[in-house]
C-alpha cells in the first residue's frame, strides 16, 4: 500500500501555497478517492463554550417538570437550531432528529450559541466560563 492510501491529508485553504499543495495531492490521488471542500468545522474555543453553557443550563432549569443532562440539552437545541422533526422510536416515544455539533462549521455553532445564549438568559441561567 502506497503512502498516499494510508491516510488522509487535509489542507486549510488559507494561501495560494495551501492551494497548490492540495492541487498537487488531487493529482497524485488514485483513481477512486474523494475531495470535499467545506467551511472548517467549530472551534475548540466553541466546542468549550458550549459545554459550559449547556453544563449551566443542566444544572440551573427544570424543564417541563424534569432535569436534563447536558447531552440532552444539546439534543434539544441542535434540534431547535435546525428546526428538525421528532420520529416515533422503536420501542415507543420519540426520537429527535438532531445533527452532530461535530460536524457543524464556525457559522452553525455561533447560531447555535445564539440560540443556547437567548435560552438561557430567558431562564435567568448565570454561565460561568
Amino acid at each position: 500500500m502506497s503512502e498516499l492510501n494510508s491516510y488522509r491529508r487535509y489542507f486549510i485553504l488559507a494561501h495560494d501555497t495551501a492551494r497548490k499543495l492540495a492541487a498537487a495531492q488531487c493529482a497524485l490521488a488514485p483513481d477512486g478517492y474523494v475531495v470535499e471542500i467545506k467551511p472548517a468545522t467549530r472551534t475548540l474555543e466553541q466546542n468549550a463554550r458550549m459545554w459550559a453553557c449547556l453544563n449551566a443550563i443542566s444544572e440551573q432549569v427544570v424543564w417541563h417538570s424534569r432535569k436534563l443532562t447536558s447531552e440532552e440539552w444539546k439534543i434539544v437545541f441542535t434540534a431547535a437550531l435546525k428546526k428538525q422533526d421528532v420520529i416515533p422510536g422503536i420501542d415507543g416515544g420519540f426520537v429527535a432528529m438532531g445533527q452532530s455539533t461535530s460536524k457543524m462549521n464556525k457559522r452553525e455553532m455561533a447560531d447555535l450559541m445564539t440560540l443556547m445564549d437567548a435560552f438561557a438568559a430567558e431562564q435567568g441561567v448565570e454561565v460561568f466560563e
